[in-house]
């Protein structure tokens, strides 16, 4: 039976920075045209975190009565560890998403926009079939986009819209930076996970793209934001506070650019974590100055 530590360890708490930045981008594009909400805020990060436990959750689940995790570097695995009953981990993504759907329903009622609901079931629609289900999205190639989708746009607009009733042109540019760092976490998860996903027959992007441009997708995807955000500078000159964010890039980029494999890639993932929450932070604070 897995112990409290390692239920934690399971719910994977390096990506919960890629639920928090977006909810910072989007209060702060809010709070710059006057419309901070402080519990609305609160009940977005609570339904950003609870879908990121859940869909770590799932895909533990997944993964694991699938046999894709039974030989495989990285966090601990709770299914294919056998620390934990399968049934165990599936009940406690979807007691995660529950959580989601409680505090998400919260916070359409505080707005009045019922047809959130519909964006609600889709983000966990979407968490669940990134690897579960028959054809799971991201066995296919496909998780960068669900997770540029609903990490990125729909987390960073979402928040914004929830507050402020309509979108900005910061909160546009900082969704689309945060879903491509968002991207950039998953493809480096997957760079590190190459020999043995395609063993096992998970054709993840970086599969499929061979490790040669993954590699390179992954740079793209931490240093493009850095220029969204500077874009931002139209709105408000505190924007280009992002450009700090050029040597902790250009740190993540290059063992990534040397052919760094296995667990030597494990810094690189909880780095572009980090990286992700730092960007959230800088472009937030330059929005709200």
């Amino acid at each position: 039976m897995a112990t409290p530590a390692e239920w934690t360890a399971g719910a994977r708490p390096r990506t919960l920075p890629a639920a928090t930045a977006p909810v910072l981008i989007g209060s702060a594009a809010a709070g710059q045209v006057g419309a901070f909400s402080f519990g609305r805020a609160v009940l977005a990060l609570g339904v950003a975190l609870a879908l990121q436990v859940g869909v770590n959750y799932a895909n533990d689940y997944s993964d694991g009565v699938r046999g894709t995790d039974v030989d495989r570097v990285g966090p601990l695995r709770l299914t294919a560890s056998g620390l934990a009953r399968p049934g165990h981990v599936k009940a406690a993504a979807f007691t995660a998403f529950g959580v989601a759907a409680v505090l998400g329903l919260w916070l359409t009622w505080l707005t009045g926009h019922w047809w959130l609901l519909a964006v609600g079931a889709a983000c966990v629609l979407a968490a669940w079939y990134y690897t579960g289900g028959r054809r799971p999205y991201g066995y296919a190639g496909m998780g960068e986009v669900g997770v540029f989708v609903f990490f990125g746009l729909v987390a960073t607009l979402g928040t914004t819209y929830t507050q402020a009733d309509r979108l900005t042109g910061p909160s546009v540019l900082g969704a689309v930076g945060v879903g491509l760092i968002a991207c950039a976490l998953l493809m480096v998860n997957n760079l590190r996970d190459i020999p043995t996903d395609f063993l096992a027959g998970k054709r993840t992007l970086a599969v499929r793209l061979g490790e040669s441009k993954a590699r390179r997708a992954y740079v793209a995807g931490i240093w493009l934001p850095i220029l969204l955000g500077v874009l931002c500078a139209f709105w408000t000159p505190w924007a280009l506070l992002v450009v700090l964010l050029c040597g902790p890039a250009l740190l993540l980029s290059l063992p990534v650019l040397a052919g760094a494999r296995g667990t030597l890639l494990v810094p690189v993932l909880a780095g572009t974590g980090m990286y992700e929450l730092a960007y959230g932070a800088l472009l937030a604070l330059a929005l709200v100055i």
